[in-house]
Formats: structure tokens, C-alpha cells, sequence
């Protein structure tokens, strides 16, 4: 029933809450319910009653109680409501595809040319870069950026465990919005695998999976795009430097001289690819008890040595505590869960050091276009 034929039976004003649930976002998508053509019905009847109905992207939407929540709270807030009785619908195939088409055409691509993307390497394992990475990525969301966590490494994916989250992102007719935690938009090939299970991918394999998880997640242009890189020089990151033109390296070591030496090896990689460097993080930096000492457990000077040779900047050291121990295995970052923590104190730092860095387009091939002279 159309808003000019509905007919008054309270003192609810029926615009006013339509407007107001309409203006509602949906979780995953970022736009009103009543933009993406979402909202069925909001009806006032005697009493203050409400009744409202809502189309989802798929019957399984893992953000329905989430919806219900802010539903309610929006028909609250309008004047004379009492009840509020929210229920549930799917849109059909043809409205899912639609819906799809809408999006993409708005975002043109996943990732804008605005967005700062920052890939997160190391020379091996073990060096914490996965949780660097999940930090900054909380951090920079709590201060207003739209922040985006790409989990490219694909053998050792753990940021749905450092983020507490481990379900399948929704699909929308070959658009998939991404797994949503602590304000941060996160992608990762651990959503679509069981726990433990190995992930048996060739180069070809591994370039399509990042292709698709670039040009087919709805990233809505991100301020931020953090990619988690495998440790290493191999075809992942040689296939994220070839999709992502405009990527700074973000290098992470630990104290130690063995690091820092493999670290320093995709430091060389990227200045041979003409690929800027944003910085060096010095993780594992010391033990920081809480009796206030700190000890250095894997030696000193790594980062400042890797920064050296890099000619780049540290960005930051970051000492290990309990709560960063703790905070992995309870899958909230540190910089949420304890961020007074010497851990949380050094990250937040570092985020608020991360510098804007543009490539240069020196030896870059650039796309040609004719203008008509008329």
C-alpha cells in the first residue's frame, strides 16, 4: 500500500516513521533500508502499535537481531510510538540481483583511488604481523576511517581469529559484503574453509581468489585498505603489487638480526618494484611487566636497523604484555579490549604515525585517453 493511500489510525504520524526506518543502515551494506529497497512496510495502528517489515539480503543474515535492535530504536524515537513489531522477509532473486547491480555501479570498484592501502609484510613467520595489522586496522576505525582488512595470507590466515569472528561472508548475486567486527570490514579466505583445514592453492588459483577478493567484495571505498601479506617475497605479494599499483609496504620485525635480514629482503623487493615504504614496526620489542620493567628478549636494534636500510621511518616498538597475549586467544584486538596496556599504548601510536604515502608514477605505465578537439 502506498504512503498517499495508507489510512491514519493513530496519532502516529506514518511519514515520519516510515522516514525514520527508512533512514536505518543495514550492517553490511552501509545504506538506509529504504535506499536499498529493503523496507516493506511501517504501519502505526491504535495503541501507539507498530508493525514493520523488512526484506533481507538472505534468510540467513547474521545481522537480523542487530536490525531489529536499531529498528526499533528509530520508530521509538517518533512521536506518539508505543510497541514496535519488527518482522522479517527475503528479497526475491530478482530484487537480490538488482540490488547487486545498484552497488556496483555506485562504488565502481572496490577500492578507490583515495584509499590508502598499506601492505603488511614480513620476512617470516612468527613476527606478529597478523596482529599489527588487526590493531591498526580497530584503531584507525575508532578515530572515523572506514577501514578495510584484506587477509592475503592465505596458508596462515588468522585474522578471523584475532577478530573473534568465523562465519561466510553474505553473497549477493557476485558481490560479497564482507565479514563486518570492531568497525573494521574484513575479507579472508578462513571464512570459507573449516577450521585446521589446509588451504591447497597454485599461483593461477591464488591470483583469481585476490582478484575477486578486490573487484567482487563490496569494500565501498575504504579510507584504509590493510592487507595482510604472507611472510615472504612470493606470488601473493607479486600479485597484490600488480592489482594495487598505489600500495605502500608496511614492514614488520622483531628485534633480532635474523628477522630484520629476511625482513629486509621485501624491503628490496618492493624499491625494485617502485613500490613506496610507509615504515618499519618494530614488534616483540621487550616483555613489559606489569611492575613497569621491560626486558629485551630477543635483542635490540632490529627495527632501527631495518628503517636504516630501508630509508624509511620507525614507525614504531611495540613490547609484548599479557594483555596482547590474551587479547589473540579472545579475538578482540588489544587496542579494544585493553587500551591502557603498554601493547595497545605502542599501536595506537603507531597508527596515529602511519603517514600518507603516494607512489610515484615515475616508469609507471599510465592509461591513455583522446580528448576531441570539437
Amino acid at each position: 500500500m502506498s504512503m498517499l493511500t495508507r489510512i491514519k489510525a493513530s496519532d502516529v504520524d506514518e511519514q515520519a516513521l516510515w522516514d525514520a526506518v527508512a533512514a536505518v543502515e543495514d550492517p553490511e551494506i552501509h545504506r538506509g533500508l529504504g535506499e536499498l529497497g529493503m523496507l516493506r512496510e511501517a504501519r502505526a495502528s491504535r495503541g501507539g502499535k507498530v508493525s514493520v517489515e523488512v526484506a533481507l539480503t538472505t534468510p540467513a543474515c547474521p545481522m537480523r537481531e542487530r536490525l531489529r535492535s536499531d529498528i526499533t530504536a528509530a520508530a521509538t524515537s517518533v512521536a506518539g510510538v508505543g510497541a514496535v513489531e519488527v518482522s522479517f522477509s527475503t528479497l526475491s532473486e530478482r530484487e537480490r540481483l538488482g540490488l547487486s547491480q545498484r552497488l556496483r555501479e555506485q562504488r565502481a570498484t572496490g577500492i578507490g583511488e583515495h584509499t590508502r592501502v598499506y601492505a603488511v609484510a614480513s620476512g617470516k613467520g612468527g613476527v606478529g604481523k597478523s596482529s599489527v595489522t588487526a590493531n591498526l586496522a580497530v584503531t584507525l576505525a575508532a578515530q572515523g576511517n572506514r577501514v578495510g582488512v584484506l587477509d592475503a595470507d592465505v596458508w596462515g590466515h588468522s585474522v578471523p581469529q584475532l577478530f573473534g569472528v568465523r562465519r561466510n561472508p553474505v553473497a549477493l548475486k557476485g558481490l560479497m559484503l564482507p565479514v563486518e567486527a570492531h568497525g573494521v570490514r574484513l575479507m579472508s579466505v578462513g571464512f570459507f574453509v573449516e577450521e585446521g583445514e589446509p588451504v591447497v592453492w597454485r599461483g593461477p588459483m591464488l591470483h583469481k581468489a585476490l582478484e575477486q577478493f578486490l573487484t567482487d567484495v563490496h569494500w565501498d571505498d575504504p579510507d584504509v585498505l590493510l592487507i595482510d601479506l604472507p611472510p615472504g617475497t612470493g606470488d601473493i605479494t607479486l600479485s597484490l603489487l600488480e592489482l594495487l599499483p598505489q600500495a605502500a609496504l608496511l614492514a614488520v620485525t622483531t628485534p633480532q638480526s635474523a628477522a630484520q635480514t629476511v625482513a629486509s629482503r621485501v624491503g628490496r623487493m618492493a624499491r625494485d618494484m617502485r613500490m613506496p615504504v610507509a615504515g618499519v614496526v618494530e614488534n616483540m620489542s621487550s616483555l613489559a611487566c606489569e611492575c613497569g620493567r621491560h626486558t629485551a628478549l630477543f635483542g635490540s636494534g632490529g627495527g632501527e636497523r631495518l628503517a636504516a636500510e630501508l630509508d624509511t621511518e620507525l614507525l614504531g616498538q611495540i613490547p609484548i604484555d599479557a594483555a596482547l597475549t590474551a587479547s589473540g586467544d579472545a579475538g578482540v584486538p588489544v587496542v579494544a579490549s585493553t587500551p591502557q596496556a603498554p601493547s595497545a599504548v605502542a599501536l595506537a601510536d603507531v597508527a596515529e604515525r602511519l603517514p600518507v604515502v603516494k607512489r610515484s608514477l615515475a616508469g609507471v605505465p599510465l592509461p591513455l585517453s583522446v580528448v576531441g578537439t570539437g
